[in-house]
């Protein structure tokens, strides 16, 4: 396996590993839309939003979350995906910041990896053309 192959094999890897990781909380909003209600008003301080826009805001991620995971528009889809990862991750700066406090979680530290992730596959979004719609095309 050349230099080459092995990057583009374990990009693959990391875009798909985020992308299953992503799509479940995306999913949240389709499949239990009162329980992403409650994560919205706790963490965004957003309370007024109806299950019929979280919904729908969650076909919106898991559209987004399959072009990234396809490889396809990987400016936009990569770059999509990063942002809202950030702000979630970034919602959470208080359990990040003291993970040991009342109420606070070790789990929240989760997404900073898949954040650091996102961010290698952003930057080498170019170099990830294996099983990539975009790469395909551009041959």
């Amino acid at each position: 396996m050349t230099k080459d192959t092995r990057l583009e094999a374990s990009l693959l890897l990391m875009r798909l590993a985020v992308a299953a990781f992503l799509l479940v909380w995306a999913l949240d909003k389709v499949i239990a839309p009162e329980h992403a209600k409650a994560v919205f008003a706790h963490f965004y301080t957003v309370s007024e939003l109806s299950p019929q826009i979280l919904v729908g805001l969650g076909y919106v991620q898991i559209g987004i979350i399959a072009a990234f995971a396809a490889g396809f528009a990987r400016l936009w889809s990569y770059g999509a995906v990063l942002l809202m990862h950030a702000a979630a991750t970034l919602s959470t700066y208080t359990h990040l910041i003291h993970p040991w406090a009342e109420g606070s979680q070790l789990l929240f530290w989760a997404a900073v990896p898949v954040l650091a992730a996102l961010i290698a596959l952003f930057l080498l979004r170019d170099r990830d053309r294996l099983l990539s719609i975009e790469a395909a095309r551009s041959r």
